[in-house]
């Protein structure tokens, strides 16, 4: 059974929230601030978090900071802002997926579930190379000589979702469906958002990339 792990300083939300997600099947507990969160990670490793942004002591920012200090689990961000560049941010740092307050229960289950299924992919004992970049799927390790490149769950499986149609061009909407779920089919805004940061890491140069190109109109293409 899953464990999810919330953090957030809403006791209310966060009580009702870990009621209905047990009814789902899963195993959850709530914490109510980042600290306390980061204790529970470390002792309990839990499967997937939820995490609040605006939090007294120590923010759903520094928090996910810390998080990717220790360990490579699910981060949802769950928060009231929806700026576009808060979003970024949580991407930046390493969420996920990012679910905007007011959510309803049903909305978070199902972001929950595709997050999940993401992580537990292993697409196939494949071994795939482009110039000096190295993807092992089983190992889920990435190489860019002999530099490894830390990737999230999410990251990861859009990279492996490119290299694998190597010189084709895929739409953001298959790379949604690809990699997200059919549910995401018309949040392209995310794949625009993953391939920025995902050039950042995998490319030397992400302001004129060698391997991940936009093809205007059309989508994404991986090759050289």
């Amino acid at each position: 059974m899953p464990e999810i792990l919330m953090i957030d300083d809403d006791q209310n939300l966060s009580s009702l929230l870990c009621e209905f997600l047990n009814g789902q099947g899963y195993g959850s507990s709530s914490v109510q601030n980042g600290r306390a969160g980061l204790r529970e990670i470390f002792d309990h490793k839990p499967d997937l978090i939820i995490l609040d942004v605006t939090m007294p002591q120590m923010d759903g920012w520094e928090t996910l900071k810390r998080i990717r200090e220790v360990s490579d689990a699910p981060v949802i961000m769950l928060t009231a802002r929806d700026d576009e560049s808060d979003i970024l941010r949580g991407f930046s740092l390493g969420a996920d997926d990012y679910v905007t307050k007011p959510f309803s229960f049903a909305q978070m289950a199902a972001r929950i579930k595709a997050v999940l299924a993401r992580k537990g992919e292993t697409p196939g004992g494949e071994h795939l190379i482009s110039k000096d970049l190295e993807v092992d799927i089983p190992s889920r390790r990435v190489m860019r000589g002999n530099e490894v490149i830390n990737l999230t769950p999410t990251e990861f499986n859009l990279l492996v979702a490119l290299m694998r149609r190597h010189g084709e061009v895929l739409s953001s909407e298959e790379l949604a469906r690809q990699v997200w779920g059919p549910q995401y089919v018309n949040e392209v805004g995310f794949v625009r958002r993953y391939v920025w940061h995902l050039r950042q890491k995998v490319e030397r140069d992400p302001e004129n990339p060698q391997y991940i190109h936009n093809e205007r109109g059309f989508g994404y293409r991986f090759g050289e």
